[in-house]
């Protein structure tokens, strides 16, 4: 990747400055300036550790995705604070292994990161292959259906979302 261009990863860029507005929890000129400088400047430093580009090919794939994790993450608080405030011989934890499709670095990381994020469930490891993730659930009956719901819900969503350019 070559190192001459000043936004290398310009989602990145957006996504660092909006966060540090929101952190900040102002729009004042000096954050916006000090903002825009680690947005570039981070991004412009990390560029040799990203393995290849990432480019977003469906945009609206990305909104439908980020609100079913969004709403995921409601409702499976409420859940597990339910399951854990009432007697434990409701809980099934289980441990089960996930047959990954997505191929790409990046996909792979977010689909673990959402199953982590959502209460309830953890992503434990990832087989060197890159084929298999084990993940910890709170609560399974069923690992077949467990299975087909994060395919159904985050991975495929995630696949139509990246490509590589």
């Amino acid at each position: 990747m070559k190192k001459n261009t000043i936004l290398p990863h310009p989602m990145l860029s957006i996504t660092l400055l909006v966060t540090w507005l929101l952190l900040n929890n102002t729009v004042a000129f000096g954050h916006i300036i000090l903002g825009s400088i680690l947005a570039i400047a981070i991004p412009w430093f990390t560029q040799s550790f990203w393995q290849e580009k990432v480019c977003l090919k469906n945009s609206s794939a990305l909104f439908k995705f980020i609100s079913v994790v969004l709403y995921d993450i409601i409702v499976s608080n409420i859940t597990v604070a339910k399951q854990v405030l009432s007697p434990n011989d409701d809980l099934k934890p289980a441990f089960f292994e996930y047959p990954v499709e997505i191929q790409h670095p990046l996909g792979i990381s977010i689909l673990a990161s959402t199953i982590s994020l959502t209460p309830g469930t953890v992503s434990c490891d990832l087989s060197e292959d890159r084929k298999i993730l084990i993940i910890n659930g709170l609560f399974v009956e069923d690992k077949e259906q467990t299975i087909n719901e994060i395919k159904e819900r985050y991975e495929r969503p995630l696949m139509e979302v990246f490509a590589i350019c």
